[in-house]
C-alpha cells in the first residue's frame, strides 16, 4: 500500500483550519492545490471530511473522530523526521508575540525581557495588549503566547496554571475604604471604577455584595489596571486589582490596598499556546522563561 504522509499534514490543517483557504495558508500552498488535496483525502476515506453549512465550512462526525489522532500521528511523524537537537540560543532569530493582562506582561516583562537578552540575543518579545474578545490569534499563529486568567475553550490550545493572584480594593489615603477593618457596607458605599476589556459594568464582586443584600454604584470601566489606578489615584473612586501583580504601580501612586470583606477564590494566571507549538524547542524555552519571570516576580512580592 503505498501512503502518503503529505495527505495527513493536510488532512491535520483542514481540521485544525475548517477552512481550505485557512488550511493553505498553514501549508504555504494554493487554495486550489488543496482543495485538489482534500478531494484525494475524500476518496482515500470516503467520507466528506468537511461540509458546507452556509458560508463556512464544518467538519463530519467522522472528521471529529479522528481529529485528535490525525494530529498526534502527525507530530509523532514529525519527531521521527526531525530528531531532536541542542537549541543553539546564541544564534536562535526568532519574534515572539506574547499577549496577555497587561498587570501581567509589565510586571514580568523587566526579568524576561533581562533572560531573553542574556541567553538568546537574536529573539525579540512582542508584548501584545488583551483582546477585546475572544480570538483565533493562537490558532492562525499571529500570538505564540497568551497569559491570561481564563482556561481557553479551544481544544488545540494547551494551557497550564503557572500562579495565582487576590484582589484587593485599592484607593487613595484618607479614602474609607483605604482605613483597617474595611466591612462590605462600607465598600458598597463608595464609587467604583471596574477593569474590563469588554466594557462590563459587573464583575463577582457585584454578586457577592448582591449576597449579603447590598449594591454598590459603579461609575466608569476602563479596559487596563494602569488606566483604573491612575483614575484612583485623581478621585475618590475605589477599583479591585491583583495584588502582587499591581504592586509596582501601587506604591508608584502611593495607593493603599486593603482586602475585600468577603471571599473571593484566587486569581489563576494561566498561559495558553497552540498544539503545534508543544514539542517546538525555542516555545518550550520561552514558556520556560515566562514561568521562571513570574516566579522571581512573586517571590519579589512576597519579600516586599
Amino acid at each position: 500500500m503505498h501512503l502518503d504522509l503529505n495527505l495527513l499534514v493536510a488532512l491535520d490543517a483542514l481540521l485544525e483550519e475548517n477552512s481550505v483557504a485557512g488550511a493553505a495558508e498553514r501549508l504555504n500552498l494554493s487554495a486550489p492545490a488543496v482543495s485538489r488535496t482534500l478531494g484525494r483525502i475524500r476518496r482515500a476515506t470516503g467520507d466528506q471530511i468537511l461540509v458546507r453549512a452556509g458560508r463556512s465550512m464544518i467538519p463530519t462526525p467522522y472528521a471529529l473522530e479522528i481529529r485528535g489522532e490525525v494530529h498526534e500521528l502527525v507530530q509523532r511523524a514529525r519527531g521521527v523526521l526531525r530528531p531532536e537537537h541542542h537549541l543553539d540560543l546564541a544564534n536562535l532569530d526568532r519574534a515572539f508575540s506574547v499577549r496577555g493582562h497587561e498587570a501581567i506582561t509589565t510586571a514580568i516583562a523587566p526579568a524576561l525581557l533581562a533572560t531573553v537578552r542574556d541567553e538568546a540575543p537574536g529573539v525579540a518579545i512582542r508584548l501584545l495588549a488583551e483582546a477585546s474578545g475572544d480570538t483565533d490569534e493562537l490558532r492562525h499563529g499571529r500570538v505564540d503566547l497568551e497569559i491570561g486568567s481564563t482556561e481557553p475553550d479551544a481544544p488545540e490550545v494547551n494551557h497550564m496554571t503557572v500562579g495565582h493572584d487576590r484582589l484587593v480594593a485599592a484607593a487613595r489615603p484618607g479614602h474609607p475604604c483605604a482605613e483597617d477593618g474595611l466591612t462590605a457596607a462600607r465598600l458598597a458605599a463608595a464609587d467604583h471604577v471596574i477593569v474590563s476589556r469588554r466594557g462590563r459594568l459587573r464583575d463577582p464582586i457585584d454578586t457577592s455584595l448582591d449576597a449579603l443584600g447590598l449594591r454598590r454604584r459603579v461609575v466608569a470601566s476602563v479596559p487596563t489596571s494602569t488606566a483604573a489606578l491612575y483614575l484612583v489615584a485623581e478621585s475618590e473612586l475605589v477599583v479591585a486589582v491583583p495584588e502582587h501583580m499591581c504592586r509596582p504601580l501601587l506604591a508608584r501612586l502611593g495607593l493603599r490596598t486593603r482586602p475585600l470583606p468577603f471571599e473571593l477564590p484566587p486569581v489563576p494566571i494561566i498561559m495558553a499556546w497552540h498544539q503545534r507549538h508543544e514539542n517546538d524547542r525555542p516555545h518550550i524555552w520561552l514558556r520556560d522563561r515566562v514561568r521562571e519571570a513570574l516566579a522571581f516576580y512573586e517571590q519579589g512580592a512576597g519579600r516586599a
